[in-house]
């Protein structure tokens, strides 16, 4: 599938800002599965400094920074993506779970190495026993990696409910955990901290979803949003990319932007600013299939 994406970010302040310094994880990054055409961000007004760098994770960040005066901003991303299977666990690679924390924890390849980088705790996602014990109710003993990360994923999608009044951005995982509300970050969040609880890497990974319009209802321009989901390291140097918020193995209608520990890692747009008073903000996403 060929798409093309626009990510329009507008900010609306009451009074002027007068500095500002910004971060934006708005281009698609490299994978084997994904092929990034073309790629704009068009800032205005024009930033007094800007500049593009590629963080610890293989993401590509663009900075940009502010040394006078603004009411308004406008961070417009647009990119034209070609997305192709996202690759899965194939039943004839999938081993025991316990097999894939020892290979892990003896860094017994160089992608279990790599893997292991994933495994601990980060600034918006730990552990407790409770978690833990939760997530053995699918990872039981000999059973297969991807047989139980689909059976906790499942289970998540049924026994948490969307809702997006219940969090915010800065909603503990814990809170999440006790509400079994949330949106598709905190279901990412929460399904990660269960596997890394029982020592299995996992990523949080930020990027698109399509949305299909309801049978004879028109596609809605703009209406689309960023989404999150979470790759889980399934042994062999064989990651598998789900989405509990949908209780599906993603494809080619999951479009990923970058991923890291978890969303403090990798923020469609972050920044600080002095001045401004009160302000707005306005995200707009349109995700539109080519082809």
């Amino acid at each position: 599938m060929k798409y093309r994406i626009t990510h329009k970010t507008k900010y609306e302040s009451h009074e002027s800002v007068s500095i500002g310094h910004n971060q934006a994880w708005l281009e698609s990054r490299p994978v084997n599965w994904q092929l990034v055409d073309s790629f704009n961000l068009q800032i205005d007004p024009e930033p007094s400094v800007r500049t593009r760098w590629v963080d610890a994770f293989g993401n590509p960040v663009h900075l940009f920074s502010f040394n006078e005066g603004y009411r308004q901003l406008t961070v417009t991303a647009t990119s034209v993506v070609t997305v192709t299977e996202i690759p899965q666990a194939d039943a004839q690679f999938s081993i025991p779970w316990e097999q894939v924390v020892s290979d892990v924890q003896q860094h017994a390849t160089p992608d279990d190495r790599h893997a292991a980088e994933f495994e601990f705790a980060s600034p918006r996602i730990f552990w407790s026993l409770e978690k833990r014990q939760y997530a053995l109710e699918s990872f039981l003993p000999g059973r297969d990696m991807s047989d139980a990360l689909l059976d906790l994923m499942g289970r998540i999608h049924r026994e948490f409910v969307y809702d997006s009044a219940a969090t915010t951005v800065n909603t503990p995982v814990d809170e999440v955990f006790r509400l079994r509300r949330g949106v598709c970050q905190d279901f990412a969040h929460v399904q990660i901290s269960l596997l890394r609880s029982l020592g299995i890497p996992a990523r949080y990974v930020s990027g698109y979803l399509r949305t299909v319009p309801m049978l004879g209802q028109p596609r809605l321009v703009g209406a689309d949003a960023t989404h999150a989901w979470l790759s889980a390291y399934c042994g062999s140097g064989v990651w598998l990319d789900v989405d509990p918020t949908n209780n599906m193995i993603c494809a080619k209608d999951h479009i990923t932007l970058a991923w890291g520990r978890d969303y403090s890692d990798v923020p469609p747009l972050t920044g600080v600013f002095i001045g401004g008073g009160q302000h707005r903000l306005i995200v707009n996403v349109d995700v539109l299939p080519l082809a």
